[in-house]
């Protein structure tokens, strides 16, 4: 079986050394979802809070035409703590480079976890593409500004020390998490997330959330662009604000979700917490919204 290495050491060590297989899973190719585009964000990677299998079992299932990987896809603040790497997170890089080899073009937006690649924004690694925000077309002519946001999140841009204090504390509630989701497996109960019920219930937090996809959809509107993609607050999302398209994409430290768009322009979030797919379809061209999944209120 053919082995490859990560990034180069350039990037600081901030990536795995050890080689990552690139066929990971035996996938039925006649149950494979194809879709035109498909967007993630906010895997976190290198933490014991990435649902990698999850993850892993999604990239092997779900092919594209392009794959966005829309910033904090590997987490450098956690590596200075701690870093953690299992098998399984290995197995997700294995499944996007195998994506690469069969043709699936692959894009990388770093976000304020993984900032370190943003130096290499315009290069090329193992086949795939560094940059910090693109236009996307979509089959049906919509022009959507794709990046991760964290820009455009204040308590990033200007009290990094309090952003940082903020995700230990997310960190411990993900602990709490993973280990009420091992209980609810056994007695064969679905996916819940107790932090993200409990930040729903935080009025900061849903007014945190409101201004951030207000200023997102602001700033598109600026740009002459129908929409936005983007990640960083970790809730999957799908509606019209004003004139303009916002879509969310989520997280794979809970929520687990993604955007995908179909042939025909169609977007929609396909939730993956228990490897089985469930959908929230869009509608945007009636101006009606997507219900939102649970999903983490603040960014971490």
């Amino acid at each position: 079986m053919a082995e490859i290495a990560w990034f180069d050491s350039d990037l600081n060590g901030l990536l795995p050394v050890r080689p990552a297989t690139r066929a990971i899973q035996a996938v039925d190719t006649a149950r494979l979802c194809r879709h035109r585009t498909i967007f993630i964000s906010d895997t976190h990677l290198g933490t014991p809070g990435c649902k990698a299998e999850a993850l892993a079992n999604f990239l092997a299932h779900n092919e594209c035409e392009t794959l966005f990987l829309v910033g904090d896809i590997v987490d450098g603040w956690r590596r200075k703590r701690r870093w953690f790497w299992p098998e399984a997170q290995n197995q997700v890089v294995g499944e996007i480079l195998r994506k690469v080899d069969q043709g699936t073009r692959v894009i990388f937006m770093p976000g304020n976890h993984d900032e370190f690649a943003r130096d290499y924004a315009g290069r090329l690694f193992g086949g795939i593409e560094i940059i910090n925000e693109t236009i996307h077309e979509t089959a049906d002519g919509k022009r959507l500004w794709v990046l991760h946001g964290d820009r455009f999140d204040g308590v990033i841009h200007y009290a990094k020390w309090l952003a940082h204090a903020g995700d230990r504390a997310y960190a411990a509630a993900l602990r709490v998490n993973d280990m009420l989701f091992q209980v609810r497996k056994r007695l064969g109960l679905p996916y819940w997330s107790l932090s993200a019920w409990l930040k729903h219930k935080v009025k900061n937090a849903a007014a945190f959330i409101s201004r951030f996809e207000d200023v997102m959809a602001a700033e598109a509107a600026k740009r002459g662009v129908d929409g936005v993609v983007c990640g960083h607050i970790h809730r999957a999302e799908i509606r019209m604000i004003d004139e303009v398209l916002y879509l969310n994409d989520g997280d794979w430290v809970e929520s687990c979700t993604a955007i995908v768009e179909d042939a025909r322009g169609h977007m929609e979030i396909l939730h993956w917490a228990d490897h089985a797919p469930r959908r929230t379809a869009a509608a945007p061209a009636a101006g009606v919204a997507a219900p939102a999944p649970q999903g983490a209120l603040i960014p971490a």
